[in-house]
């Protein structure tokens, strides 16, 4: 089992930049493709790379602070709303979009925390 536990963590930590790269990209292009979920409209496609990017981090670097890294993906998300202020981008930058990016990120600690534990009491006992 913790050989499954170690998997998940390195196929999570391998999976984080390609999403980090895709998201980040996708915000900043001025016409981004369309995608499927557009039509569930701007907030979902901010909370849902937010929350998968999140789960990536929080599953990929399960030693790292919870705290820290929402902290920072919060501040990414900042970020891409300054950045959307960049008049030849055509985007529009929304403080609404990081509320969004920021509660997803808070939600997605909840299953981190959970396969933390899991992850930690499967290793305990197998010490045992």
């Amino acid at each position: 089992m913790q050989r499954l536990i170690d998997l998940t963590s390195r196929v999570a930590r391998f999976a984080f930049w390609p999403a980090f790269a895709f998201a980040l990209i996708m915000a900043v292009l001025p016409k981004p493709p369309s995608l499927p979920i557009d039509s569930l409209g701007d907030k979902f496609a901010h909370m849902l790379a937010f929350f998968t990017l999140s789960l990536l981090a929080g599953v990929g670097w399960p030693r790292a602070s919870l705290l820290r890294a929402a902290l920072w993906l919060s501040i990414v998300g900042a970020g891409i709303e300054v950045v959307q202020l960049i008049p030849f981008l055509h985007r529009d930058s929304d403080w609404r979009d990081w509320v969004a990016d920021s509660a997803a990120i808070f939600v997605a600690m909840v299953p981190v925390t959970g396969f933390r534990w899991f992850a930690v009491s499967r290793a305990e006992s197998g010490k045992a």
